[in-house]
């Protein structure tokens, strides 16, 4: 795993996420995966960074997350490229959740936990800022509600 300089070729987002990183960079992350000993590594590789640097990512998925997580570095926006997603956080205990169907977006605050389940296949592109990033096993119920929704049906 590493950051690759001067990326000239087409980036996959599913499987080579892009660091965003001081200075205005943008590199992608070559080897990327989710085992304990990569993200140690990428950590690493990025730690100058700081709390300024972030991860850009797309997921594909179908069904409910499980696990929670927060990020205490920065906020993360979360794009909904297609399908339906709905996010849940937890603000104070109380579960708030967000529908988003395709280009729609939430941001999820800096330090909130926060799940993400999808409804059918979905394609969401999060924009992470990833240090210190913690995870716990899902503790609420899935949502079956549309609450919080954004654009003209919140109305």
């Amino acid at each position: 795993m590493r950051p690759v300089n001067h990326e000239r070729n087409a980036v996959d987002l599913r499987t080579t996420p892009v660091h965003l990183g001081l200075g205005s960079t943008a590199k992608p992350v070559e080897g990327f995966t989710w085992d304990p000993e990569a993200l140690q590594a990428y950590t690493a590789a990025v730690a100058a960074d700081g709390a300024e640097g972030r991860m850009v990512m797309i997921f594909d998925g179908d069904g409910p997350g499980d696990h929670g997580e927060r990020h205490p570095a920065g906020d993360e926006p979360v794009v909904c490229l297609g399908g339906s997603v709905t996010v849940t956080r937890d603000v104070d205990g109380v579960p708030d959740r967000v529908l988003l169907g395709p280009g729609e977006a939430t941001i999820n605050p800096a330090g909130v936990w926060h799940a993400v389940d999808m409804t059918g296949p979905t394609s969401v592109l999060t924009i992470t800022a990833g240090l210190g990033t913690d995870h716990r096993p899902r503790a609420d119920t899935h949502p079956t509600e549309r609450v919080g929704v954004p654009g003209p049906e919140a109305s």
